[in-house]
């Protein structure tokens, strides 16, 4: 099993290990997934995963029989994991960290099925990126979320902002732009987020609302940029989902941002094999993006309008 052995019900990585139970057990009952085949999954994307999870204060959904079963979140660490599982205490709540393959795989044993992280990691308050959600009223409607993103990106374009694009595993995109470590407040990335959803709005009124309630947006796709805010989260890239295709949040590259994409592409059983032929598309840039951004820039502007 890639960089560990897998010897009967045990998983070793370097000098830990990992006690597994009940292998065979079936997560995802439409395509026969066992918790096995999760554990290889999640092996095999560890090294993409990681650099998005780790010193982030973690929170996963869990499924414990499986996705057609009962699901609680988890934010405490519990008694019994392994020493190896790195944590840190915030508002009387031991939050694990995701540090590295072990502990990820360890999760994964769990049933750990999602895996939700903040926006600022451990050694900032705040936020290493900003994050828009397009999410659209339904998976029949993804179409509304790629001519979001679309419109999104040429506006960010022209901002000289760098930009980076996912699924959410689901029935929306999520656009990443990486902000250098410990500059912008929450506040003042809300000044960007908030205009950057009114252009949206006042663009296509029919197509896209900041409506929060549910029950006025009718058809149209909520853009959510009160989501990106302190202590808030978002599914990290290449977290599977709990829905019954067993899809990942995908990274793509923008080329692939169109209306032939469908969410559905990126099933479970898709993901090692596209990492194999096209990489990550988050790997090639996105952490030198950090840098390069002129935020400061954009946010003067944006406060002289």
């Amino acid at each position: 099993m890639g960089k560990g052995t897998e010897v009967l019900n045990e998983i070793v990585i370097g000098d830990k290990t990992i006690q597994l139970t009940n292998i065979t057990k079936i997560l995802w009952e439409k395509k026969g997934v066992r918790k096995i085949d999760y554990l290889n999954y999640l092996m095999a994307v560890s090294p993409y995963m990681l650099p998005f999870v780790r010193d982030r204060l973690l929170t996963t959904i869990r499924f414990p029989n499986g996705i057609q079963k009962e699901k609680f979140y988890q934010k405490n660490c519990p008694d019994y994991a392994p020493e190896f599982v790195q944590t840190k205490r915030e508002d009387d709540i031991d939050f694990i960290m995701c540090q590295d393959e072990v502990t990820l795989l360890w999760l994964g044993n769990q049933s750990a099925i999602e895996y939700h992280v903040p926006f600022s990691t451990i050694h900032s308050v705040k936020p290493a990126e900003i994050v828009l959600d397009l999410d659209p009223p339904s998976r029949r409607d993804f179409k509304l979320a790629v001519e979001a993103a679309l419109l999104l990106k040429e506006a960010l374009d022209r901002l000289h902002l760098i930009s980076f694009v996912k699924t959410s595993g689901n029935k929306g995109l999520q656009i990443y732009i990486p902000l250098p470590d410990d500059v912008f407040s929450y506040d003042e990335t809300r000044v960007f987020t908030s205009f950057m959803a009114r252009y949206l709005v006042e663009k296509e009124p029919a197509w896209f609302t900041t409506e929060r309630l549910k029950s006025k947006r009718g058809k149209r796709l909520y853009v959510d940029y009160v989501q990106h805010a302190e202590g808030k989260t978002i599914i990290a890239p290449y977290s599977l989902r709990g829905n019954e295709e067993a899809l990942a949040a995908t990274p793509l590259e923008w080329k692939e941002v169109n209306r032939s994409l469908s969410p559905e592409e990126f099933p479970i059983e898709a993901i090692e094999q596209r990492l194999k032929e096209k990489g990550c598309p988050f790997r090639g840039g996105y952490f030198e993006a950090k840098q390069n951004q002129p935020f400061k820039v954009v946010l003067e502007h944006l406060r002289l309008t």
